[in-house]
Parts: structure tokens; C-alpha cells; sequence
């Protein structure tokens, strides 16, 4: 990283396989506040597009503090540079889709690096992380589900799960849309207020 560019860095992992729909309409209301942020710089992964191969349980990791494969390698680098991690996803039977669990399946070297390996910080960098979630249903158990997990796999990622936006509801239509953008836009808001 260059030590003049003092830009922020904004990874957002985008999960869902339908690049227009809701979850698009619940990131670009958060991502509106950033739009004219010169200080900010963002980078998008599709977790469809990205394909990660499923954790085998190799325990390669647990030896050395990297995985087996190398398909993650590159989204490894860019968490690792980012200030902010922003996890936009609809929910699939009360969870993430199958491409998003097998990333996090995936933070197991972060698990084993800390305690197979002993590194008391895997990532050296800390970073903000924020859940934009959709789902078809108005109930609160797979926020509490997808929150979880991600809380499990933060925990040794040196990442704290900040706040939360949910559009619940969306096989209703729009009904509550505008709730849920607002609260994105609060939640980027109060980002941004941060020195």
C-alpha cells in the first residue's frame, strides 16, 4: 500500500445471483452516500462469479497460513488492505447462498493461523463490517443466523460487524423498501462521520 494514499478502502462482497434485484437496490441506497467520497475507494466481489471451492477440511492451513487453493488468494488481499467490509446478501433458507458459505467456510485459515499457528492477529488490519441483507419473508431469525456466522468468522479476522440493514419482506413487493434504504443510508452515514 502507498503511504500517500490516504484514501479509505471499501470491499464489498455481493451475494446475491441476480446482479439487479433486491440486494442491488439495498447496496446502491448505501452506497448512494459514498458516491461523490473522493477519500474513499471501493471494490466489489461477486461471490457467484468468484466460485470458491468448498473447504475439505485439509488442515494444509493449520500448517502453514495459507490455503490449499488459491482462488481466494486475490479477495484474501483485498480484505486484508480494506477499512470496510460490506456484506450485501439475500437470504436463502434463513442463510447466506451456497457461494457466500463456502467463503466463509473458507475463513478456517484464519481460525487455524490463530490457533494451529499461534498468530494472535492473522489480519493485522482492522476493519468495520456491515450486513445488507433481503429476504423474501418479515422475520427476524435469519438476521440472526447470517449475523452469527459472520460474527464467528470475524472474530479472527481482526473485523467487527457494526450494523445492519434489512429489507424483509420483499416477496410483498416494495412494501418495505424505504425503511430498509433509509436504514442503509444511516448506517453509511454514520461511517462516514468517523474520523
Amino acid at each position: 500500500m502507498n503511504l500517500f494514499d490516504q484514501k479509505k478502502h471499501m470491499l464489498v462482497l455481493f451475494c446475491s445471483p441476480n446482479p439487479h434485484g433486491s440486494t442491488r437496490r439495498l447496496l446502491d441506497s448505501f452506497m448512494e452516500e459514498f458516491k461523490d467520497r473522493v477519500d474513499w475507494r471501493t471494490a466489489e466481489v461477486n461471490a457467484y462469479e468468484l466460485n470458491a471451492h468448498p473447504c475439505t477440511g485439509c488442515r494444509a492451513c493449520a500448517k502453514k497460513e495459507k490455503c490449499t487453493y488459491d482462488d481466494l488468494d486475490k479477495f484474501d488481499k483485498e480484505l486484508r488492505k480494506c477499512d470496510l467490509l460490506v456484506v450485501a446478501s439475500p437470504v436463502y433458507n434463513d442463510s447466506f447462498p451456497s457461494p457466500m458459505k463456502a467463503i466463509l467456510d473458507r475463513t478456517q485459515r484464519y481460525f487455524e493461523a490463530r490457533f494451529s499457528l499461534g498468530l494472535r492477529q492473522p489480519i493485522k488490519k482492522h476493519r468495520d463490517a456491515v450486513l445488507l441483507l433481503t429476504m423474501g419473508r418479515e422475520e427476524d431469525f435469519p438476521l440472526e443466523v447470517t449475523a452469527h456466522q459472520l460474527q464467528r468468522a470475524f472474530s479472527v479476522m481482526n473485523t467487527t460487524l457494526t450494523g445492519c440493514a434489512v429489507w424483509d419482506g420483499t416477496d410483498l413487493g416494495r412494501r418495505n423498501l424505504g425503511p430498509a434504504q433509509q436504514k442503509a443510508r444511516a448506517l453509511a452515514l454514520e461511517i462516514l462521520k468517523e474520523p
